[in-house]
C-alpha cells in the first residue's frame, strides 16, 4: 500500500491540493461545500498526513475541518516552505505549484502532527494577542503625544490613548473571566505564577501561545520556542552557536520572565551573574537564563508541581 502525502495551499477563495505520489492535483472552494468534498476526498486515500500552510488565518477552517474529521494534520510555517523550495529549483510560484512544494516538504520532512487547539483555547490565544496589539499602540501614540507640536494633533493623541486604556481593563476582565472558568487552564496558572518572576500575565501568555507546555521534552520545547543554540561547524572551523526560528510571540514573553528572573530569582541570579562574570555577554546570558526558565516551567506543568527553592 502506497504511503500518501497531501499538501493544500490555502487562498482567500480556494484550496489547492496535491497528492504525493501520483501527482494528482485538484481545487475546491473555501467554504462549506468545498470542505465536505476535500475531507471526503481525502478520507477516500488515507494520507498519512496533511500539510498545510499558514496563511494569516485562512487556513483556520481548513485544519479544524480536516482535524475534525480525524485526519493526520500539520501546519506549517511559510518560511520553512520557501527554504525547502529553493534546494529543490522550484522558483516559480503559482498556488497549485505552492500545493505540489508543500506535498514535496511533507513527504521528506514529515512534521510530527500535533492537535489543533480547541475553540477556547483560540479564543484564549486572540484575546492575548489583542492585549498585546492594545499595548503597542498606547505605547506609538505615546511616543506621538511627545512628537506633536499641534495642539489639536495633542487633543487627537490623548483621546485615543484614553479610549485604548479603557479598553485595557476589559480585555484583561476577558481573560480573567475565560480562565478563571476552566479548571485546567486555572491549576496551569496557579502552578506558573508560583515560578518567582512570571506574572498572572506572563502565566496566560504562555497558556495562550504553548499549549503543548508540559507535553514536550526539554530541548522539543526549547526548540518550539526558538531558544535551542544550533552548531555552526565545518572542519577546523567552528563558529558560535545561534539561536532562531521558534514562536515570536513566546520568546518575548520568555524574555521579560528572564529579565525579572535574572535580578530576583534565587538560582537564576546566581546563574546569571556567573555566566557574565565568566565574560558572556549580557544578552547570551539572558537567553541561557530564558531556557531555563521555560525548561522550568515545562518540567513544572509535567510533574504537577509547584515551584520550590532548592
Amino acid at each position: 500500500m502506497e504511503t500518501i502525502y497531501v499538501g493544500i495551499d490555502v487562498s482567500k477563495d480556494r484550496l489547492d491540493v496535491h497528492v504525493r505520489p501520483g501527482e494528482e492535483a485538484f481545487a475546491v472552494a473555501r467554504d462549506g461545500k468545498g470542505l465536505e468534498e476535500l475531507v471526503a476526498r481525502l478520507q477516500a486515500i488515507s494520507p498519512v498526513l496533511i500539510a498545510v500552510e499558514a496563511t494569516g488565518g485562512f487556513e483556520t477552517i481548513v485544519a479544524a475541518a480536516l482535524a475534525g474529521a480525524q485526519l493526520p494534520l500539520v501546519v506549517v510555517n511559510p518560511a520553512q516552505i520557501r527554504h525547502f523550495a529553493q534546494p529543490v529549483g522550484q522558483r516559480a510560484k503559482t498556488d497549485p505549484i505552492d500545493a505540489a512544494v508543500i506535498a514535496r516538504f511533507v513527504e521528506a520532512v514529515k512534521p510530527e502532527p500535533r492537535a489543533m487547539p480547541d475553540q477556547e483555547a483560540r479564543l484564549l490565544a486572540e484575546l492575548v494577542s489583542r492585549r498585546r496589539q492594545i499595548i503597542e499602540m498606547i505605547v506609538a501614540e505615546r511616543q506621538r503625544e511627545k512628537r506633536a507640536e499641534n495642539v489639536r494633533v495633542r487633543k487627537s493623541l490623548v483621546r485615543h490613548i484614553k479610549v485604548l486604556e479603557k479598553e485595557l481593563p476589559e480585555i484583561d476582565n476577558d481573560i480573567d473571566t475565560l480562565v478563571r472558568g476552566s479548571p485546567v487552564w486555572r491549576a496551569k496558572e496557579e502552578l506558573l505564577v508560583s515560578f518567582p518572576g512570571v506574572s498572572n500575565t506572563l502565566a496566560r501568555t504562555f497558556l495562550a501561545e504553548v499549549p503543548e507546555l508540559g507535553t514536550l521534552n526539554r530541548r522539543q520545547i526549547a526548540s518550539l520556542a526558538g531558544l535551542a543554540p544550533f552548531t555552526r561547524q565545518s572542519g577546523r572551523w567552528k563558529g558560535k552557536s545561534m539561536i532562531g526560528g521558534g514562536r515570536a510571540k513566546l520568546r518575548a514573553g520568555l524574555y521579560m520572565a528572564a529579565l525579572s528572573a535574572s535580578r530576583y530569582h534565587p538560582q537564576l541570579k546566581v546563574f546569571y551573574r556567573r555566566l557574565v562574570t565568566a565574560g558572556k555577554p549580557k544578552m547570551v546570558a539572558l537567553i541561557a537564563v530564558a531556557r531555563k526558565v521555560l525548561t522550568t516551567l515545562n518540567a513544572m506543568l509535567r510533574d504537577q508541581k509547584p515551584w520550590q527553592p532548592a
